[in-house]
């Protein structure tokens, strides 16, 4: 059973880690600049699978993800609760869920890093937690 107090540090971890992960996501030009940044990893590794190209479709909803996640992870960091971790983590499954849907469609395996982490904070955020000392 996790500690209350540490219970809601982790949902703020859980924010900052999405914010500094989504944030490039949430505008045209940082897509831009991070997707050619990612395609360069994924060859420079020799990574199996595909990268996307940036094209308008796939730019509006990397914009799309972005923006929501960036505005949800503030919204996690400004109201930190019990309740809101949890929606956190169910979300984060369900990401996780379409993430391994894109690994078995051909999507580069650098997605695998990205899904650990949903897989992990997932988790934890569901994980049983001790009553709030202050009874709140």
């Amino acid at each position: 059973m996790l500690c209350y107090k540490n219970y809601l540090k982790i949902v703020r971890i859980s924010a900052w880690y999405d914010i500094v992960i989504s944030v490039a996501f949430a505008t045209p030009w940082s897509f831009a600049l991070l997707i050619g940044s990612l395609s360069q990893l994924h060859d420079g590794l020799g990574l199996s699978g595909q990268m996307p190209v940036a094209g308008i479709y796939e730019t509006l909803f990397a914009n799309f993800f972005g923006t929501v996640v960036v505005i949800w992870s503030i919204v996690r960091l400004r109201q930190t609760s019990v309740f809101l971790g949890r929606l956190d983590g169910v979300a984060r499954l369900l990401f996780a869920a379409w993430q391994v849907n894109a690994l078995m469609s051909g999507a580069s395996s650098l997605i695998t890093a990205f899904l650990v982490v949903e897989l992990v904070f997932g988790v934890i955020q569901w994980w049983p937690v001790a009553k709030d000392p202050s009874g709140g």
